[in-house]
């Protein structure tokens, strides 16, 4: 009997835990982890290249403090430089080349020649794009009737290059040239260019 007793005792105790039947297990929530964005590399602008460029020019000239007769036309030639990728900016030197039938209109029959320009320039790349500040030395010659001069003097001004694969380049440049007292004759003579580029990458 005291057995007895004891087991209906004990099912008294524990029907409470029973009494809503079995009890669920919650799973315990998993936490996906987040993928990271990504970012895809940049272009590496490092390496030689090669291209042309055709524009338009506009010549001015000075001789004691007074300005001069000037003129305006287009122009067309070649390039050719290098450039270091050093991350997020872009640094290279380039060499190009115009040929220029740009007539100064004082009757002279003068006109410019060609212009030659050794520059350096510094950038900073935006996506597949360059934007660039550039600085060098230029040559140009004019020539016509009596006339057959050439002089040095200074090229700076602003680039964009876009980089449409590879190796395919297009951009723009605009550009200021300054030769002061040109080939000893007391003119000073100012040209400012703008063109539209294309280059090839190797």
């Amino acid at each position: 009997m005291k057995t007895i007793a004891a087991l209906i005792a004990t099912a008294a105790l524990t029907a409470p835990a029973f009494a809503g039947g079995p009890v669920a297990v919650v799973d315990e929530p998993v936490v996906a982890p987040v993928a990271e964005a990504y970012v895809a590399p940049g272009l590496d602008w490092s390496g030689a290249y090669v291209g042309g460029q055709l524009g338009y020019g506009d010549v001015d000239t000075k001789s004691g403090g007074v300005d001069g007769p000037g003129g305006h036309g287009w122009l067309g030639g070649v390039h050719a430089g290098y450039r270091w990728d050093l991350g997020q900016w872009v640094a290279g030197t380039e060499l190009s080349w115009d040929k220029s039938s740009i007539e100064i209109p004082d009757g002279s029959g003068v006109e410019l020649d060609n212009v030659a320009a050794l520059k350096v320039m510094v950038g900073r790349e935006i996506g597949n794009s360059l934007v660039y500040g550039t600085l060098g030395a230029a040559h140009a010659k004019i020539s016509g009737g009596a006339t057959d001069a050439s002089d040095n003097g200074v090229v700076y001004g602003l680039g964009f290059d876009h980089a449409l694969n590879d190796r395919w380049t297009v951009g723009g440049e605009v550009l200021q040239h300054n030769f002061d007292d040109f080939n000893g004759s007391g003119v000073d003579v100012d040209a400012t260019t703008i063109k539209a580029k294309v280059g090839l990458r190797f």
